[in-house]
């Protein structure tokens, strides 16, 4: 088995299941921080700051880890667009606390007529007015970027709207693509190498869904660890021409080197 300095790993399906939780993830972390490994999950969620998704992995699920050590999707927009154009520095977002706490950290300003980009993600409280200056700010000439491309986020209640049906609508709107930053897009995973400092040879992405967590590591050019605790299904996983890494059962199969 091979010997990896650095785990990106997914949260929801791989850490927990929406409330249910997972024993073998929290011996899974535990394992390894005894052997001194390098741990950031890596999350498409642009909702929560860092501070909120410790305290949930904390609070429910007996993980326990720092702030530094969450990379969501908002971080790599916040950081994605920092890097494009020092001079650059005002937004609208059409999104939660997380996306705007990470734009200001990045010392962006909030301006909703003519910004230098459009920033959307999922947003519980979105109204046609949001969508209507995000549209008009794309019109404008707004960059316009879509913090990921999830259409659906599973919930006690089902198969509810994620990120990406919320952007398609902008979209629709200003008859442009958005770039994408989370998972499977190759940026967030850059920005992510980026934070832990290391090789692409010393890192593994940990995920469940092929279609985002396995494909964003497979787009990078990294080694994979597709547990099945989640989205994806052997038998799903078997038709795709590029298989994981790893795969298995339950991280308890996997030997820490």
């Amino acid at each position: 088995m091979k010997s990896y300095q650095g785990y990106m790993i997914d949260l929801d399906g791989t850490m927990y299941r929406g409330k249910e939780t997972i024993p073998a993830a929290q011996r899974f972390i535990k394992r390894l921080q005894e052997k001194g490994k390098q741990i950031l999950f890596v999350t498409n969620n642009s909702t929560k700051t860092p501070e909120k998704v410790v305290a949930n992995l904390g609070d429910n699920f007996d993980i326990h880890v720092t702030p530094d050590q969450v990379y969501t999707s908002a971080l790599a927009t916040a950081d994605y667009l920092a890097d494009l154009d020092p001079k650059k520095r005002s937004v609208y977002a059409i999104g939660e606390l997380g996306l705007k706490q990470a734009l200001l950290d990045q010392g962006f300003q909030f301006e909703e007529t003519t910004p230098d980009y459009a920033v959307v993600g999922l947003d519980y409280d979105v109204t046609y007015h949001k969508f209507e200056l995000a549209t008009l700010a794309i019109k404008r000439g707004a960059k316009f970027i879509g913090t990921n491309a999830d259409t659906n986020l599973p919930n006690e209640r089902g198969l509810v709207p994620g990120a990406g049906s919320i952007i398609a609508l902008v979209e629709r709107a200003t008859q442009q693509k958005a770039t994408y930053i989370g998972k499977p897009e190759t940026i967030i995973m850059e920005k992510a190498l980026k934070r832990l400092g290391l090789a692409k040879d010393e890192v593994v992405m940990v995920g469940d869904n092929y279609m985002t967590d396995i494909s964003a590591g497979i787009n990078f050019g990294i080694d994979t660890m597709l547990v099945y605790t989640g989205v994806s299904t052997k038998e799903q996983v078997a038709q795709k021409p590029q298989q994981p890494t790893i795969e298995l059962d339950t991280l308890d199969d996997w030997v820490i080197e």
